[in-house]
């Protein structure tokens, strides 16, 4: 084997390894692309998700808002009869003594 033959070989092996190399890379690149969608859908059913739980806790909170104010309410009623019954009561005793 000549000088020339031995260097057009050993071109011929590297470039073969080169082109080896390049479609290793070009697949790990594919392969990486690939992760990184995968990713940035879940990134975004999460971001969904945390809306929705945000969404969901603000309801929680405005109907246990609702809940205590409808108690509060619920008990000043209460209250509010209990006065006007004693109220009655009072006429009544103050209508009782006047005949």
């Amino acid at each position: 084997m000549t000088p020339n033959e031995r260097t057009l070989a050993t071109f011929e092996t590297r470039l073969r390894q080169m082109i080896l190399r390049f479609q290793e890379l070009k697949k790990e690149n594919q392969d990486l692309y690939d992760m990184l969608e995968k990713n940035e859908q879940e990134l975004k059913q999460l971001r969904a998700r945390l809306d929705q739980q945000q969404n969901d806790y603000q309801s929680l909170k405005m109907a246990k808002m609702m809940e205590i104010t409808d108690g509060d309410l619920s008990g000043a009623k209460d209250r509010l009869s209990r006065l006007i019954r004693d109220v009655n009561k009072c006429i009544a005793i103050l209508s009782d003594e006047n005949q």
